[in-house]
């Protein structure tokens, strides 16, 4: 059984590729990618929750409306169906994606970030 998936086996898998990410792990409604666009980010908003954990690079990150700037160890995150891309980004740029929950997303209502309760909308 394999539990996990070395950053250096995902650089290599992603090298592979014909598109800027990789699936390198799944799960049930859990997917895991290697994510590392080069120029500008194409993306369109996807069915699943995610979260992005920023490996390497920097720029902007671009989430229904606003923009907040990212770095290496970074957390953030896009609801199933909104509209979402990284921007200004350093050459250098690769994050994880994770995938999760039902395909819509999970039900909009309480997100707690560092302590502090958001009441979410749909």
């Amino acid at each position: 059984m394999i539990h996990g998936v070395s950053l250096e086996q995902a650089r290599h898998a992603l090298a592979a590729a014909t598109q800027p990410f990789t699936e390198v792990f799944r799960r049930g409604t859990f997917s895991a990618e290697l994510y590392a666009p080069r120029g500008q980010d194409f993306q369109t908003p996807h069915l699943k929750d995610e979260v992005y954990l920023v490996i390497s690079g920097s720029g902007t990150y671009f989430c229904e409306g606003e923009r907040r700037p990212f770095g290496p160890g970074d957390l953030l995150f896009a609801a199933a169906g909104q509209e979402h891309h990284f921007e200004n980004f350093s050459d250098d740029f690769a994050v994880w994606v994770i995938f999760y929950g039902p395909d819509g997303g999970e039900k909009p209502g309480l997100r707690v970030v560092l302590g502090e309760q958001h009441q979410e909308t749909t």
